[in-house]
């Protein structure tokens, strides 16, 4: 069992960048592979990327795998989701999520979730 907290969050205009974080407390992160989802008003939760515990694997939503980077510092305890060049249907709740596992890609396979933090893009 690990909590999570995402922040980070917050309104910027298209182009810009912005850096997520998910802080861990609890047992110990770097056994826990870790997942950032993202949900718009009125759609489904979708993944958004993930990287293994080890830190030396990850994976991206196709679509977002040449603008958003995940990393993380296990020292920290805490994974961090890059975006750049935001365009305004990345507007979200932002989530990261981990397992004791491998990365999956469906939101049904994560035991513990942050609480999200809103990212909204302008145009």
């Amino acid at each position: 069992q690990v909590q999570l907290v995402e922040s980070g969050g917050g309104s910027v205009q298209a182009g810009d960048s912005l850096s997520l974080s998910c802080a861990a407390s609890g047992r110990s992160l770097t056994t826990y592979a870790v997942a950032w989802f993202r949900q718009a008003p009125g759609k489904e939760r979708e993944f958004v990327g993930g990287i293994s515990g080890s830190g030396e694997r990850t994976s991206y939503r196709s679509s977002l795998e040449d603008r958003f980077t995940i990393s993380r510092d296990n020292a920290k305890s805490t994974v961090y989701l890059q975006m750049s060049d935001l365009k305004p249907e990345d507007t979200a709740a932002y989530y990261c999520a981990a397992r004791g596992g491998i990365v999956v890609t469906f939101k049904q396979g994560y035991e513990n979730w942050g609480q999200g933090t809103q990212v909204t893009v302008s145009s």
